[in-house]
């Protein structure tokens, strides 16, 4: 190794150890708040027309599924184009550390829907409460790239899919709100922790 090349590794390692000590400020609270509108929009679409989830588990699936992956889309495009505006230089590594910390949680709540409707489709109603887990342990396991605060949301999801399980236990329903309510709620206290945490409207653009 020249000693050019050892100097651009240092640059390197030091620019990710910056960025993973960072806080990332690539969330935009506007498209964090409308994720979870979404999540409420896709409960009233399944309370409307879906009448027996666990007559049509595929079709429940797809829906939250679809949901998912529509807000990853939209947070993740806005949060390449704020952390180019925010972190300069520092850009793609901050993006690279923030979705490193909240991978093992994407992947588990992946391949839970797809374990469960596969292997074990009884325990189908334990998915709503098991996603909000998975999800506030991701929340948590992302904290250091969060505001501290953030940590209220994380408790929010874990609390949410423990009383979520225990509730569903009773009649082992599907019910749209068990997914509606916790995550439409949680990502509007998501949106609302950026929002004071940015310092308000000036910076959510």
């Amino acid at each position: 190794m020249t000693d050019l090349q050892k100097a651009l590794a240092d640059i390197d390692a030091i620019k990710s150890q910056l960025a993973r000590g960072s806080e990332f400020r690539g969330w935009g609270p506007a498209t964090v708040a409308l994720t979870g509108l979404m999540a409420g929009a896709a409960a009233a679409a399944q309370a409307a027309w879906l009448a027996d989830p666990l007559a049509e588990p595929t079709t429940w699936v797809a829906i939250w599924i679809v949901t998912a992956v529509l807000g990853v889309v939209v947070a993740s495009a806005e949060a390449v184009t704020r952390s180019r505006r925010l972190h300069s230089r520092l850009a793609d590594e901050m993006i690279h550390a923030a979705a490193v910390q909240f991978v093992p949680a994407a992947v588990a709540g992946a391949l839970l829907p797809v374990v469960v409707v596969r292997f074990a489709p009884d325990a189908l109603w334990m998915l709503p409460g098991l996603w909000q887990i998975v999800f506030g342990l991701g929340i948590f396991a992302a904290s250091r790239a969060l505001p501290q605060a953030m940590a209220m949301a994380g408790a929010w999801y874990l609390g949410c899919g423990l009383v979520v399980l225990a509730v569903s236990a009773a009649d082992r329903g599907l019910s749209p709100w068990a997914m509606g309510l916790p995550f439409g709620i949680g990502q509007l206290l998501f949106a609302a922790i950026l929002h004071r945490a940015l310092g308000g409207p000036h910076d959510e653009f």
